[in-house]
């Protein structure tokens, strides 16, 4: 995609995320071998001020892990006064880091200003602006890309539904005392084959059983092993099917998986709503661990292939 105005990057930026921000620093990166772009809420109540300099810290790690040359920041507030700080405290970390900005903008969602005030060619109630017609919101519709009206939506996509989930949970009572016999791998493999055919979404007594198989040792690994660039975006959207059907108990395999799932297919941001429900169920989880961190290095999906 090519930018060329503030109007190209409010349209931009929810195409890329998957989701249309809110209270949220927004960076985009230009000049590494292997650019990445970032979210991070904007801190909020009496300590806010005070916690701008974690938000700075956290988007300068992986600028400097990355060898970034030059960024643009998007704030997404409705709170002149925050945004105001925040880029004063961006531009003077990253200047100091000898990384250029390129642009700051701050947006309420209808109107946008220049990140540092009183710039003579933007009027004082800022600029109104509708990506809804613009063009990179029309080149994404076209592509298929779903994007959503908030991260709470995106969150709401992996969250526990118990009406998906009760037929699970009586499976799961059916189940014989033990852990489940079978391969692992091979049951994932069988199923994402009739799920990848665009069949039925894995039955009830599949998650049963997967829930209780995924306890064991070595499972979710030999689970995860499955998973390869050509077809992360379909195991993710598997383990979404499992993950909203999950009880909280045994949540933790499953969402660390489409984690990791989401992780290789490009999918950051789904990547961190499946770890936050991983690691709210089980914060010491290695697999959800592992993502977070990556995602928070910005790690490319690549890299695992690298690692390999």
């Amino acid at each position: 995609m090519t930018v060329r105005t503030p109007d190209d990057v409010l349209a931009m930026v929810p195409v890329l995320m998957g989701f249309v921000p809110e209270d949220s620093v927004v960076m985009l990166t230009f000049g590494a071998p292997r650019p990445f772009h970032a979210r991070v809420d904007l801190p909020r109540g009496p300590d806010a001020l005070d916690d701008l300099e974690e938000v700075v810290d956290q988007l300068l790690a992986p600028v400097h892990a990355h060898g970034v040359t030059k960024v643009l920041f998007v704030l997404y507030t409705v709170d002149a006064v925050l945004a105001s700080l925040a880029v004063e405290r961006l531009l003077t970390a990253f200047r100091e880091a000898a990384v250029e900005v390129v642009e700051t903008i701050r947006t309420d969602g209808h109107c946008w200003w220049p990140g540092v005030p009183d710039r003579p060619d933007v009027p004082g109630p800022g600029v109104p602006y509708d990506v809804g017609s613009h063009p990179v919101t029309a080149q994404a519709v076209l592509a298929g890309r779903a994007v959503l009206g908030s991260r709470a939506q995106l969150a709401s996509t992996v969250a526990y539904d118990a009406a998906l989930a009760r037929g699970v949970v009586a499976a799961l009572a059916a189940l014989p005392a033990g852990s489940p016999t079978g391969d692992v791998a091979a049951r994932v493999r069988t199923e994402m084959v009739s799920y990848a055919a665009g069949e039925a979404a894995p039955d009830d007594a599949t998650v049963a059983w997967l829930l209780r198989a995924l306890l064991e040792p070595g499972a979710r690994d030999a689970a995860a092993g499955l998973v390869t660039p050509e077809n992360a975006g379909r195991h993710a959207g598997f383990w979404t099917e499992v993950v909203r059907r999950s009880p909280d108990p045994l949540v933790a395999a499953p969402a660390a998986l489409l984690a990791f799932a989401a992780w290789r297919a490009g999918d950051g941001a789904r990547g961190w709503c499946a770890v936050d429900r991983c690691l709210d169920a089980a914060p010491d989880d290695p697999l959800g661990r592992l993502v977070a961190t990556v995602l928070a290095q910005a790690v490319p999906p690549d890299a695992w292939e690298d690692r390999a």
